[in-house]
């Protein structure tokens, strides 16, 4: 058993009779389940926020103060996507009948077969595979453990991240708009690497950086003696992608007669090759970037419309750093932490002042200029801590990025270091949601897992 993801599944087994229950771990455990039992449905509910990183529950029908369709109701307002199976040994048709309209994907009759057991559980595994994907993917990204290069916490990246999410383990072309230095290139990587392809390659083309000549061998390869220096045949960059993914940054500035052709692949998959006489079919996932206004450039008959809506069946805008001032804090220590490994400089403490002045400023070339700045900072730092003084003049003396009017700076963090800023954001997340750690755990844009070992490791668990 394994998903497209390859993976384990998650299952939750719940059932008052302990032998029953033992049986029905034993049966799925041996066939590579990850199992969370509970005794009963109070049991279950006692720890319902476990619950929403379930792929499957298995509960048994007729159980004490709480039965399998409290519990399903129950389960469903934390985890909407889970699959259930009902167990139960009163086969009647209307039993059946109330656990299916209930929201049940199907039920098994006790005495249980195992072998018809595990069955079902791969069927309903099968037929909710989009949706515990997808889930799986979130928990990927949020816990820190997927392949998301892309840091931040505030509700544009979350969001950015969640759509991400969705549409990589699809075949669909995607189109990311946004300024430059935003980290176009970044969620390129993340999409292929969340993606059924992540095994094969992910290769980058600047349409900006070649000559239309040059872009279209690159794109598209060459055969033998098509023209002077073409010495031998030479693969392009979409063949070389083949089962993989192409990622075409600065598609905005594509020449119009190159538009014709790479819209012509993605009408028929086919290419070929600059002088070649035959085509080749490839099996290519296109995604491409700009900085510029496509609609605005189709209008101007700067770029052609029908690769525009070609293009854009899935667009994804990246937020300006301006937007998302609260992420700053972690992009600045997390560069400060890779530049010091890298460049083999200790590492370096911020006064609450200069990280001020980094929140405050409108960073017009994005994280891009944010990282350079700090790379800058890290090599010629002469002192442990970075101070004002030690800012370019166009970030130290900049007004807030509100205005005189604005809103007042995000309220930063008292203690700047990563296990003082993480006690704090946790702290701050428990406050805001009540003590509440399963809305806390998706403020903070981890796992509810996650946040237990976290509060766990702090010794916070008490508090």
């Amino acid at each position: 058993m394994s998903g497209a993801m390859n993976r384990t599944y998650r299952i939750a087994v719940i059932d008052d009779e302990s032998e029953s229950l033992a049986s029905i771990c034993r049966a799925l455990k041996k066939v590579g389940y990850d199992i969370s039992s509970f005794e009963d449905g109070v049991a279950a509910l006692q720890s319902l926020e476990a619950f929403q990183d379930i792929d499957l529950v298995v509960t048994d029908l007729k159980m004490p103060r709480v039965d399998g369709i409290d519990l399903l109701r129950k389960v469903r307002e934390v985890n909407r996507e889970a699959g259930f199976l009902i167990v139960t040994g009163h086969g009647t048709v209307e039993t059946a009948v109330e656990a299916l309209k209930a929201g049940a994907d199907d039920y098994i009759l006790k005495p249980l077969d195992l072998f018809e057991l595990r069955d079902r559980v791969h069927q309903i595994l099968e037929k909710r595979q989009p949706g515990n994907e997808l889930r799986f993917l979130r928990r990927q990204m949020a816990a820190g453990r997927g392949t998301s290069p892309i840091i931040g916490k505030s509700p544009a990246i979350q969001r950015l991240l969640e759509q991400i999410a969705t549409v990589a383990p699809t075949r669909s072309t995607v189109l990311l708009l946004g300024e430059s230095g935003t980290g176009k290139d970044l969620a390129a990587q993340t999409i292929h690497a969340n993606s059924p392809r992540s095994q094969e390659n992910f290769l980058p083309l600047n349409c900006a950086a070649l000559s239309p000549s040059l872009l279209e061998s690159e794109l598209f390869g060459h055969e033998k003696g098509s023209f002077t220096g073409a010495l031998e045949r030479r693969l392009g960059k979409l063949e070389l992608a083949d089962r993989g993914t192409l990622f075409l940054d600065e598609i905005g500035e594509m020449p119009l007669d190159m538009q014709v052709k790479l819209l012509r692949f993605l009408e028929t998959r086919e290419i070929m090759r600059v002088g070649g006489t035959s085509t080749v079919t490839l099996d290519v996932r296109l995604i491409a970037a700009t900085n510029r206004e496509l609609a605005r450039a189709v209008e101007q008959q700067k770029f052609r419309m029908d690769l525009y809506y070609r293009l854009k069946v899935v667009t994804l805008i990246m937020p300006p750093l301006r937007e998302r001032t609260e992420d700053i804090p972690l992009l600045v220590w997390h560069f400060l932490a890779s530049f010091a490994e890298e460049h083999q400089r200790p590492a370096l403490e911020v006064a609450p002042e200069a990280m001020q002045a980094l929140v405050q400023y409108s960073w017009p070339g994005n994280v891009r200029e944010l990282r350079n700045l700090i790379e800058n900072l890290v090599i010629f730092s002469k002192q442990p801590s970075l101070h004002l003084s030690d800012l370019p003049p166009e970030v130290r003396e900049a007004p807030p990025t509100g205005g005189a009017e604005g809103p007042p700076p995000p309220r930063l963090f008292e203690d700047l270091n990563m296990s003082a800023i993480e006690k704090q954001a946790i702290v701050q997340a428990l406050e805001k949601t009540g003590g509440n750690r399963l809305k806390a755990a998706q403020m903070l844009g981890i796992g509810l897992r996650t946040l237990q070992t976290k509060l766990k490791d702090y010794g916070m668990t008490e508090r």
